[in-house]
């Protein structure tokens, strides 16, 4: 008998960690073990894209965040709104209530899913999961821990950030530490991807064993 947290047909279980940690790397393989898995920040950036977003953005920042095509320029906007909290909030305002609601739209439609084949769990993949606090909506919680020199490495390579730029990025998220304290557990996703698979896999068996 399985006994959820919060008496769901299915387990929900979060994934966090800190930034450059291979959060969706993490997802995407739990997705490969049979779970559906919302990746906030894909839908973040979709809604990001979305026409009335995209409205609102020109009125406050103006043509300037804009690509030639028309798309938003991600960096750019991060360059003007995350040097300043207010901004920041308020970019936060704009952004996550929507993915909010097209997350719980997804969840329930995986929730509801008892079809042959369907899905075993849930994954939200949420940065800013315990900042916001839908760690006491899931059942459980995955830190990916990363030593910072690992993860600092992967964001020059990948984003071109520098040492300052993580810093400041991570200022304004939940403490890393408090986040490993309270998860359920601490995932290391600083070797290969087949000792972090064996890892996922190990965790979900735990997650998915019948209550006595």
């Amino acid at each position: 008998m399985h006994r959820w947290k919060h008496n769901r047909s299915k387990p929900v279980i979060g994934i966090t960690g800190g930034i450059g940690s291979g959060k969706s790397t993490v997802a995407q393989m739990f997705a490969s073990q049979g779970c559906a898995v919302i990746d906030s920040d894909r839908l973040a950036h979709e809604v990001l894209q979305s026409r009335e977003v995209k409205e609102e953005l020109l009125a406050w920042l103006g043509q300037e965040v804009f690509n030639a095509d028309g798309s938003v320029n991600r960096r750019e906007v991060a360059k003007r709104v995350f040097a300043d909290a207010s901004q920041t909030e308020r970019l936060n305002g704009l952004i996550h209530p929507r993915v909010d609601r097209r997350r719980r739209e997804l969840m329930e439609g995986y929730l509801a899913d008892d079809g042959g084949g369907g899905v075993g769990a849930v994954g939200w993949g949420v940065p800013l999961l315990f900042g916001v606090g839908l760690n006491r909506e899931c059942d459980a919680v995955i830190f990916v821990d990363v030593p910072r020199p690992i993860r600092l490495r992967r964001l020059r390579e990948n984003r071109g950030w520098t040492a300052e730029e993580l810093d400041r990025r991570e200022k304004l998220q939940f403490p890393l530490d408090k986040k490993a304290q309270l998860a359920d557990y601490c995932m290391d996703n600083s070797s290969d991807q087949a000792s972090t698979l064996r890892l996922v896999q190990q965790v979900l068996s735990q997650i998915l064993a019948p209550s006595v």
